[in-house]
């Protein structure tokens, strides 16, 4: 008689939403769980680049959702259309550089609203609606940035900080269901969001000389993590906040 090869890391059978799947870590991330076996449902606000993630993603049945997760009723119709989920990914958000002198109340909104304000609303509905499952796991993108300071960085930085407090809390309100929430705190990652930053690419390019591993990480560094984190090899883990930054101790840019 044939064994089975045992695999607790492999995500087959699982129904997963990923938001901000239309680029960088979302897009990996979705990519990554469907190589793994899951089922997965992508949302963003660019319907054409959420094709886009698609069509990389091995055949399956997964489906696109386009909605606006800062807008209430989108939020709404997101959550009619998902079924019951062994995983949810919360990737979408948006990076900011203001100093602290020229921050106003427009610039914590911008901020706020989707880093922090939108996944919050989202996991409340879908808790709400009951599409959560039973030993489902829940994965936070935040970011080093909320523990260690770089200049211009502070209302970024605050939002993610606040993710990371409500995701621990969130942990303990949802233990007793075996229901798992974590965060992933990355580094310096080579996505758009950096790229598009405003800093000089040859100043990140020197910049990443400083990690100990001599890179920046990838998209797929961040997301074969978030894969061991739905999986049930991480089935004792929850309420963390790991830091994944290629051993750069308090380095950012």
């Amino acid at each position: 008689m044939e064994s089975e090869t045992f695999n607790p890391f492999g995500l087959a059978g699982k129904q997963i939403v990923v938001t901000g799947a239309s680029s960088g870590i979302g897009r990996a991330v979705a990519v990554a769980c469907a190589r793994m076996g899951a089922t997965v449902y992508l949302t963003a606000r660019n319907e054409q680049r959420l094709q886009e993630t698609l069509d990389l993603m091995p055949k399956g049945n997964h489906v696109v959702i386009a909605a606006d997760l800062t807008k209430e009723e989108q939020v709404g119709q997101l959550v009619a259309q998902l079924p019951m989920l062994d995983g949810i990914v919360h990737c979408a958000g948006i990076g900011n550089r203001t100093p602290c002198r020229m921050i106003g109340k427009d610039v914590i909104e911008e901020v706020f609203h989707p880093n922090f304000m939108a996944p919050v609303m989202l996991q409340s509905a879908l808790l709400t609606e009951k599409k959560v499952a039973k030993s489902a796991s829940v994965v936070f993108i935040s970011s080093r940035a909320a523990s260690y300071p770089s200049v211009g960085n502070a209302v970024y930085s605050a939002s993610k900080g606040a993710l990371n407090a409500y995701a621990k809390c969130l942990a303990l309100e949802v233990a007793s269901r075996k229901i798992r929430v974590n965060c992933i705190c990355p580094g310096m990652v080579w996505t758009d969001l950096i790229v598009q930053s405003g800093i000089d690419r040859t100043e990140l390019e020197q910049a990443q000389t400083r990690y100990p591993l001599k890179r920046f990480g990838t998209v797929d560094d961040v997301a074969y993590l978030v894969v061991y984190l739905l999986s049930d090899a991480a089935s004792w883990m929850t309420g963390s906040c790991i830091d994944l930054s290629g051993g750069g101790e308090g380095i950012l840019m």
